[in-house]
């Protein structure tokens, strides 16, 4: 459930990028407060917020994301998730790690009421 299309993982990339460049963060960017919000696809948000990274003179090195969730296991998807984030972020992809986590039956996260994503991003100042 989420106001966009609620894609826990792009949008931790999203809030990464942002802050990682002293940008806000998603919520500031995005607002859930304008109806141009709802629903919206993440992938586009990331882009929004990639161009506004760029425009600031920093580029991406490389980044890193944990996805926390029970089920599904994610083994079989992290290079197709990979490959998404290198194309959304136009990097390559060895650039882009993803592991997944459960909550080994603990927590809101192993008892399947709720999935996280954390990512760390690199940024480089370009000249």
């Amino acid at each position: 459930m989420g106001h966009s299309d609620a894609d826990a993982l792009l949008h931790a990339v999203t809030d990464a990028l942002l802050g990682a460049a002293s940008l806000g963060d998603i919520g500031e960017m995005f607002p859930n407060t304008d109806p141009v919000n709802r629903g919206r696809d993440s992938g586009e948000m990331l882009r929004v917020a990639h161009d506004n990274v760029r425009s600031t003179g920093y580029r991406i090195v490389n980044l890193d994301c944990i996805v926390f969730l029970q089920s599904p296991r994610l083994s079989s998807y992290k290079l197709a998730i990979r490959e998404r984030i290198a194309t959304l972020l136009e990097l390559p992809v060895n650039s882009v790690g993803v592991k997944a986590k459960t909550g080994e039956g603990v927590g809101p996260v192993g008892r399947e009421e709720a999935v996280m994503a954390e990512c760390v991003v690199l940024l480089e100042k370009s000249d």
